[in-house]
């Protein structure tokens, strides 16, 4: 079976910094093969985009640009989420989500990890 598991959540106070990490089993990813995405979704707000990483580029919501960074590491199958200058607007579960390039486009979400930034 698939499975995306997120690790690294935690509670942090405005300022700080964590690392989320996201590891896959049950498939094996490179940069042309899969393109990864953080998502995160606080109670009572809609699911959004935090970031991406293609084989071609990173994108970055307007609201973590220059704090967070995504980054993979094909060889450990696990993709990342370096987040600094935390914010107590960035509390929220934090997703992982994979989608294939190729047939058959399968797509896969992890659990979800919380972050809380407390003020």
């Amino acid at each position: 079976q698939v499975q995306l598991v997120e690790s690294g959540g935690g509670l942090v106070q405005p300022g700080g910094s964590l690392r989320l990490s996201c590891a896959a089993s049950g498939i094996t990813f490179s940069t042309s093969t899969y393109a990864m995405s953080w998502y995160r979704q606080a109670p009572g707000k809609e699911r959004e985009l935090v970031a991406a990483i293609t084989s071609a580029a990173t994108n970055y919501a307007d609201s973590v640009k220059g704090r967070f960074t995504i980054s993979r590491d094909n060889a450990k199958n696990t993709v990342y989420l370096q987040m600094n200058s935390l914010r107590p607007e960035d509390t929220a579960v934090y997703y992982c989500y994979a989608k294939g390039a190729r047939f058959p486009y399968a797509y896969y979400w992890g659990q979800g990890t919380q972050v809380t930034v407390s003020s």
